[in-house]
């Protein structure tokens, strides 16, 4: 199982990024996946949850409204759209395969101006 994700950087309030989550060595499309993030100094949290097919979809209620997770079976990738930004959402920002406990390296993104 390998995750690796993409997209992070810098960017200034109110901006967007979209994270991407490449998935290889397993059958992506039969499992949920999830997007977690951990600022510096704090514990890890959960930011956004997708089912296996996509139909179903959580975000955690500190961003709801400004981020969206999303995923395309056929090119095996989970994404973060994340619109909106503040400081306070600067982050390493991991991607998961719940079942089994996978994690992808994190991609940073910081907000600032």
């Amino acid at each position: 199982v390998q995750l690796v994700e993409s997209g992070g950087g810098l960017v200034q309030p109110g901006g967007s990024l979209r994270l991407s989550c490449a998935a290889s060595g397993f059958t992506f499309s039969n499992y949920d996946m999830r997007w977690y993030r951990q600022a510096p100094g704090k514990e890890r949290e959960l930011v956004a949850a997708i089912s296996r097919g996509g139909r179903d979809t959580n975000v955690a209620r500190a961003v709801p409204g400004r981020f969206a997770i999303s995923r395309d079976n056929v090119k095996n990738t989970v994404y973060l759209q994340m619109n909106s930004l503040k400081p306070e959402d600067t982050a390493v920002y991991y991607c998961q395969r719940p079942t089994g406990g996978f994690w992808g390296q994190g991609t940073q993104v910081t907000v600032s101006s």
